[in-house]
């Protein structure tokens, strides 16, 4: 009777289990088509695919287009070795231990992987990435510009018109509009550009234009001149992802057109939104700090290492160049 008995209660507890289980899925199947097709429709009433919402890259892309390593800092210098896989974190980031790092990526550059730089550009190239601190204007806080602010580690937000398409962009408190009819250009050209699209089918195809060629293409140090144009397609994969594909044509400055295309993921959170990120204000100190009359920030004392800052202002031009860059 025992053996019954707990046989019994087995049975019946793995039947209940069994209809839980199927009662639990057929719960999460109900409230994700509540959050998803009965209040985000997969198109639009005139038939487009529906990119209202927010969306996040979720990659390594911002921090280098290219196929790279992990390596322990965005700044290095040589260690006890003279090998390059022997250098270590400099000053500014050694502090940071781990949360410095570098994250290994197997790159979003089309084809063989690698940009097309003409010589002279090149050599550019790696001066930016040797320069990393004083010349990303991401540290700055500068606006980001076109393809960058895609997929830069923070949300953006698409409100989709019939003849606009509005993106604001948490960093920097960046925006942009792609006109879908006819626009005047742009008195001047600018770190975002000018971005007119249309529809091919299902695609929303982009040409982007009139840049000031100051901006990065992420904190590797890969740049883009004046003669920069795009064009983006935005394809729907799925209602809660687009194929994002940005070809890059810039004769100045690369050998010939490239492309670079990744996944843009929606955020499915419940209340998904863009928070502002007063980058501006948190730059202040680093963009102005060494123009005090008395310097404010000096020394960092932890436990292991006392960090100590000397600022300095660049002599004559130097200074206005530092800032223009």
């Amino acid at each position: 009777m025992g053996n019954w008995y707990r046989g019994s209660t087995i049975v019946t507890a793995l039947a209940a289990a069994t209809v839980g289980a199927v009662v639990g899925v057929t719960m999460v199947g109900t409230v994700g088509q509540a959050q998803g097709e009965q209040t985000r429709p997969a198109q639009t009433p005139d038939g487009r695919p529906n990119f209202n919402g927010v969306w996040q890259a979720n990659n390594e892309a911002h921090w280098d287009l290219e196929a790279h390593e992990a390596r322990p800092g965005m700044v290095m210098q040589a260690g006890v070795y003279s090998y390059e896989y022997a250098k270590v974190p400099a000053a500014p980031v050694v502090a940071l231990g781990a949360a410095a790092g570098v994250p290994g990526s197997m790159g979003v550059v089309q084809g063989d992987g690698r940009i097309p730089y003409r010589p002279e550009a090149l050599l550019i190239k790696e001066e930016n990435s040797e320069n990393w601190i004083d010349r990303d204007p991401e540290l700055k806080c500068y606006l980001p510009g076109i393809p960058r602010a895609m997929y830069m580690p923070y949300p953006f937000q698409i409100v989709q018109g019939t003849d606009k398409i509005h993106m604001t962009f948490g960093f920097s408190n960046a925006a942009r509009v792609i006109h879908l009819n006819e626009v005047t250009g742009p008195p001047d050209y600018t770190y975002m550009g000018h971005s007119v699209g249309r529809w091919e089918g299902q695609t929303l195809v982009v040409e982007v234009t009139e840049f000031n060629g100051k901006n990065w293409f992420d904190r590797a140090g890969n740049f883009q001149g004046e003669a920069l144009r795009l064009t983006e397609r935005f394809t729907p994969m799925t209602p809660d992802a687009i194929w994002y594909e940005v070809t890059i044509t810039d004769p100045d400055t690369y050998t010939e057109p490239w492309t670079i295309a990744m996944p843009l993921y929606r955020r499915l959170d419940e209340n998904a939104t863009v928070l502002d990120y007063p980058c501006i204000e948190f730059a202040e100190e680093f963009m102005y700090g060494h123009l005090r009359r008395e310097q404010l920030v000096e020394r960092w004392e932890g436990e292991t290492m006392i960090v100590e800052i000397t600022r300095k202002v660049p002599p004559g031009d130097l200074l206005h160049e530092w800032y223009r860059r």
